[in-house]
């Protein structure tokens, strides 16, 4: 009984998020009702209020949900790039393409989870970063970058938030077509090398390329491969900026289909 139970709660909730959702997207944030979005998905206006406490307890869950979506094909393309090889430069270019669409095409989403305290409490924006990880780490291994991964990673998002709010807050008859690609063309001129054998930088993308790889060298023990990665951390960061976010080695690191 209790199963049942909780699968009826479980499907009701998912009824109440998808309906909220079509409005949403349909009509924008000031158009989700309770009343609305619970005839929608068939159900009382108190039952939204049981479930989700109020409105913004349920745009919240609508923000999660329609994220989750996107970074479950986001994972979806960066495991089929690494499996299939593709060149990390390309499925980066592609992923960002794909984030300002998303952007662009779900502004409310957008602005939800632009808000700094959403995006720390977002299992699904937490999830993001780390495909992003994946990508300028397949960078990294490929020896074409030339700043530590974690500053790669920062100026990603940075650029593609402020692409996104920039392109929205302009009408789309004055929007700046290639501004999302000049932006990325501008990240990439700062992050990469390049060529995969350029030499000017000296041993810098060398040390950023073998980092990548360092957590998995079986050859080592787990001492030695943190050993390693804090030597090579000190040559791609000599003033420590990242070090508080640059991971550990391990022998056995988290699978991120890297």
């Amino acid at each position: 009984m209790g199963d049942a139970v909780r699968t009826s709660r479980t499907d009701t909730r998912a009824a109440i998020v998808e309906a909220a959702a079509s409005v949403l997207r349909e009509k924008g944030p000031g158009a989700v009702t309770t009343r609305g979005v619970a005839e929608r998905a068939g159900v009382q206006a108190p039952t939204i209020y049981r479930l989700f406490g109020d409105k913004d307890g349920l745009l919240e869950a609508v923000a999660e949900y329609v994220m989750a979506a996107f970074v479950a094909d986001k994972a979806s393309r960066v495991a089929a790039a690494a499996a299939t090889e593709l060149d990390p430069l390309d499925d980066l270019r592609a992923s960002w393409r794909k984030q300002i669409e998303f952007g662009l095409a779900n502004p409310a989403i957008f602005r939800l989870l632009s808000d700094p305290d959403r995006v720390r409490e977002s299992p699904a924006a937490r999830r993001g970063k780390q495909i992003l990880e994946t990508r300028v780490r397949r960078l990294a291994a490929a020896g074409r970058l030339r700043v530590p991964e974690p500053h790669a990673v920062d100026l990603i998002q940075a650029a593609g938030i402020g692409t996104i709010q920039t392109l929205l807050a302009t009408t789309e008859e004055q929007r700046d077509p290639i501004l999302g690609e000049a932006m990325m063309d501008a990240v990439l001129g700062r992050i990469l090398t390049d060529a995969p054998t350029q030499t000017p930088d000296g041993p810098l993308p060398a040390a950023i390329a073998l980092r990548a790889h360092a957590p998995h060298l079986e050859t080592f023990s787990e001492p030695e491969r943190r050993l390693l990665v804090e030597w090579l951390d000190r040559i791609a960061d000599p003033a420590g900026t990242n070090a508080t976010t640059t991971p550990a080695a391990s022998p056995h690191p988290p699978q991120r289909h890297t």
